[in-house]
C-alpha cells in the first residue's frame, strides 16, 4: 500500500525532464520578449526623467524598493546596461548554459526590474516571479541544453521533489483562488462577466472586437472558463492523456486571451506554467535531439567538445562536502515550509484560514490572484492631457494632435502599450504626487520649438453598460505650469 501511494503521488507531483526543459525555454523566451517590449519605454518607466522617479519610489515602497539593483541609478544608460545583462542571462537560460546560475541571475534581475516600477505590473509578472522562485531549485537543464550535451546521456527521465510539487501546486492555487473569488460575483454566475470585459475597449483587441458581437458565444466561454477554474485541482489529480487534454484546454483559453485582450505577458506566462503538467506520454511522442538536422550527424562527445571549446566555463563555486551534506537536507525542508506557507497564505486571502492576531497583516490579506474577480472592471478610461505650447497652440500632450474628449475609435490603441494602461490605472488610484510626476514627465517630453508651457492631466471615465448609453465623466488628476515648475494636483 505504501509503495502504491508513493507511486501515485510521484505520478501526480513529478515532472518529466522534457517538460522542465520546455518550461526553461518558455520562461526564457517570455523574459526576452518582455524585455523587448519594456525597452521601448525605458526612459519613461525606469529613469528619474520618467513618470516614476526614484525619490517617489523610495517614498512609497521604502526598503523594498532599495532591494532593486535598477534603483541604484536613475540614468538611462545604467538601465539599458541592466536590460542587456538580463537579456544575456535569459539567453544563457534559453540555451541551458550553466542553467542553475542562469536561472538565479535571470530571477534576481527580473525581480529587480519589477520592483523598480511596480505601477506597470500585473498578475502575469507576479506569476513569473513565483515560477522563477521554484525553478531555481529544479533541474531545468536535464534535457535540450548545453549542460546536457556536456554531461552526455545520463539525464533523468522524471524528477519528483518538493520543488516539482511546488511549481505544479502553485498553478493550481492561482486557478483555484481565482475560481473562489469569481464564484462570489453575480456577473460570473450569470454568464455576463466575459461579455462585460470584452465591452471594455481599453482591453479588447483583434479577436476580442469580433467576439463582442456574439453574446451567446461569449456567455458559453464565460461558463467554460469558470468550470475549468473550479475544477483546476484535476490538473494534479488526472494523469496520462487526460491530464494533457485538460492542461490543453487551459492553454487554449489563454491563447484566446492573447489574441483578444491586452494583458501584457499574462497569457504567455500562464501557458508556460502549464507545460510541467504535460505527462511523459506526451513528451515521449516528440523526437529527441538526434532528430535535429546538423546535430544528428555529430557524435555526442564531439559535439559536446566543440561546445566546451566555444563557451567559457562559468559555474557556481563547489561547496565543501560538509556544507553540501547539510544543504541537501536543509533545502527540501525549507522548500516544504515555503510550499505550506504558500498554501496557507492563499487560503487566508479567500477566508478559508483565519489570520492570527500576531500576523504581520491586519485582518484578511489581499488576494494575489483576483484577476477580474469577484466582479470585472466596469469602467473604460482614457487619458486626455490638454497642453499649451510656447506658440500658444493647444495639443494633447499625451497622445499628440488636437485635444479630443470623445471616446477614441480604439481605446486600447490610445495607450502606447498595455503597460501604459496599467500605469494610468494605478495613477487614478494613487495619491496626487504620482499624477504630478506624470504631468512633469509630459512637460519634459516636449522641447525645442514645440516646448510645452502648461499641461492639465485628465482621465475620461466611461462606465460600461450592456444596455443603454454609456455616460462619460472627466476626472482631473493634475495641472502643471511647465515653465515655472508649479504643480497643482487634484
Amino acid at each position: 500500500m505504501t509503495g502504491r501511494l508513493r507511486a501515485a503521488v510521484a505520478r501526480r507531483l513529478g515532472v518529466d525532464a522534457g517538460a522542465l526543459a520546455a518550461l526553461r525555454v518558455a520562461l526564457a523566451a517570455v523574459v526576452l520578449a518582455d524585455l523587448a517590449l519594456r525597452a521601448r519605454f525605458l526612459r519613461a518607466f525606469y529613469t528619474d526623467a520618467g513618470v516614476y522617479p526614484r525619490s517617489l519610489l523610495f517614498e512609497q515602497y521604502g526598503p523594498l524598493a532599495r532591494l532593486s539593483v535598477h534603483a541604484l541609478s536613475g540614468a538611462a544608460w545604467v538601465q539599458a546596461a541592466l536590460f542587456v545583462a538580463t537579456a544575456v542571462a535569459a539567453l544563457a537560460l534559453l540555451a541551458g548554459y550553466r542553467t542553475t546560475l542562469a536561472t538565479v541571475l535571470t530571477a534576481v534581475l527580473l525581480g529587480s526590474l519589477h520592483f523598480r516600477n511596480p505601477l506597470v505590473l500585473n498578475s502575469g509578472d507576479t506569476l513569473l516571479r513565483v515560477l522563477f522562485l521554484w525553478c531555481v531549485f529544479l533541474p531545468l537543464g536535464e534535457r535540450w541544453s548545453v549542460d546536457a550535451l556536456r554531461r552526455g546521456d545520463d539525464a533523468r527521465d522524471r524528477v519528483t521533489s518538493v520543488a516539482t510539487a511546488g511549481v505544479l501546486l502553485q498553478v493550481v492555487v492561482v486557478y483555484s483562488t481565482n475560481a473562489v473569488l469569481k464564484l462570489r460575483g453575480d456577473e460570473w454566475l450569470s454568464g455576463e462577466a466575459v461579455r462585460l470585459v470584452l465591452e471594455l475597449d481599453m482591453f479588447t483587441v483583434l479577436l476580442g472586437d469580433v467576439l463582442a458581437e456574439y453574446p451567446g458565444l461569449v456567455a458559453a466561454f464565460d461558463r467554460l472558463w469558470l468550470a475549468l477554474l473550479a475544477g483546476s485541482v484535476l490538473l494534479v489529480v488526472l494523469t496520462g492523456w487526460l491530464r494533457a487534454a485538460f492542461a490543453g484546454l487551459f492553454a487554449a483559453m489563454h491563447a484566446g486571451m492573447l489574441v483578444s485582450m491586452q494583458l501584457a505577458v499574462f497569457p504567455l506566462v500562464s501557458i508556460a506554467a502549464l507545460l510541467p503538467f504535460l505527462p511523459p506520454v506526451f513528451w515521449d511522442r516528440l523526437p529527441g535531439w538526434r532528430a535535429v538536422p546538423g546535430v544528428r550527424r555529430l557524435p555526442v562527445a564531439e559535439y559536446a567538445s566543440s561546445v566546451d571549446r566555444a563557451l567559457p566555463r562559468v559555474a557556481l563555486p563547489s561547496l565543501p562536502s560538509r556544507v553540501a551534506y547539510w544543504k541537501d537536507r536543509a533545502v527540501p525542508a525549507l522548500l516544504t515550509v515555503l510550499l505550506v506557507g504558500m498554501l496557507v497564505w492563499n487560503a487566508a486571502t479567500i477566508g478559508l484560514v483565519g489570520v492570527p492576531d500576531a500576523a504581520p497583516v491586519e485582518g484578511q490579506p489581499e488576494p494575489r490572484w483576483s484577476m477580474f474577480a469577484p466582479t470585472p472592471v466596469d469602467t473604460d478610461f482614457w487619458v486626455v492631457a490638454p497642453g499649451t505650447l510656447a506658440s500658444g497652440e493647444r495639443v494633447d500632450a499625451f497622445r499628440g494632435g488636437p485635444v479630443e474628449w470623445a471616446e477614441p475609435p480604439d481605446v486600447a490603441n490610445s495607450y502606447p502599450s498595455s503597460r501604459w494602461r496599467k500605469y494610468v490605472a494605478n495613477v487614478r488610484a494613487r495619491e496626487p504626487r504620482v499624477a504630478g510626476a506624470f504631468a512633469d514627465y509630459l512637460c519634459a517630453r516636449w522641447d525645442g520649438e514645440r516646448e510645452l508651457r502648461s499641461v492639465e492631466l485628465y482621465v475620461v471615465e466611461q462606465q460600461v453598460r450592456l444596455d443603454g448609453s454609456d455616460p462619460t465623466e472627466r476626472v482631473k488628476l493634475a495641472a502643471t505650469n511647465c515653465s515655472a515648475g508649479v504643480r497643482t494636483n487634484t
